[in-house]
């Protein structure tokens, strides 16, 4: 009578600890996430992404050196993916241009701006955007945020399929966050180059250089707006749509 070595299922959850959780991922390896997401539209990026793509329902951080280096052209490709959900800007540093945003698939009336008095006014209205669900995309410009209030944003979305993504500074990389990735992007010529700052995976030493395609300007101190205006949404006036 033959029977299956003890040590074979133990070898087979070292090699797979994902079988046991899928929180739990071998270091030297990218975690096989079990969540939804959505591709990048570049290649090399998507295949340093655990899921090969951007995560929905999580916190992603994009640190760049200043706003506008090239963070909405990066994630271009994954927004015209959204279909007929709305996109919400929270804080973005100048005003959508209409004509540069209808130029990369995103008509101004799927893009709602959120400008708030305070960082807290901001917060809020971000997280009722992600309890909601409603938003297909979530860009929030912030400077410094608690790590707790961060929390609560990765918490509030992990209850939509939201694309969440915080533009933070540079300088906060050492810092602590609950994100399940962070890429800091520096701008080279007609490219970003980024890196790996986290991930479920094993470290990266060398950053990837992403093309990025000419487009008009996205934001802009004097853009102009196609169709109608975009209203701005004061906090604690969520449109109904995207209320709890």
């Amino acid at each position: 009578m033959s029977s299956t070595p003890l040590s074979t299922p133990v070898t087979s959850l070292l090699a797979h600890p994902e079988t046991l959780h899928p929180s739990l991922w071998r270091a030297s390896q990218l975690a096989r996430s079990r969540a939804r997401t959505v591709d990048t539209g570049y290649a090399a990026l998507s295949a340093e992404l655990p899921g090969g793509g951007w995560p929905l329902g999580a916190l992603v951080d994009l640190l760049v050196q200043q706003a506008g280096v090239g963070e909405m052209r990066l994630l271009r490709p994954a927004l015209s993916e959204m279909g007929r959900r709305p996109i919400a800007l929270v804080q973005p540093p100048h005003v959508p241009n209409g004509l540069g945003l209808g130029y990369i698939g995103l008509p101004i009336d799927r893009v709602m701006q959120i400008k708030a008095a305070t960082t807290a006014d901001a917060l809020w209205s971000a997280e009722q955007i992600l309890r909601a669900g409603s938003c297909g995309a979530l860009l929030f410009w912030a400077q410094y945020v608690q790590t707790s209030s961060l929390r609560r944003l990765h918490l509030a979305a992990q209850s939509s399929d939201t694309l969440f993504v915080m533009v933070r500074p540079l300088a906060v990389a050492q810092d602590a966050s609950p994100a399940l990735l962070r890429l800091a992007l520096r701008p080279a010529g007609d490219s970003l180059s980024v890196d790996i700052v986290k991930r479920r995976g094993p470290t990266r030493a060398e950053p990837l250089s992403i093309p990025l395609q000419p487009t008009p300007v996205l934001l802009s101190r004097h853009a102009r707006l196609s169709r109608r205006p975009l209203a701005p949404v004061a906090a604690r006036s969520v449109p109904t749509e995207v209320a709890v």
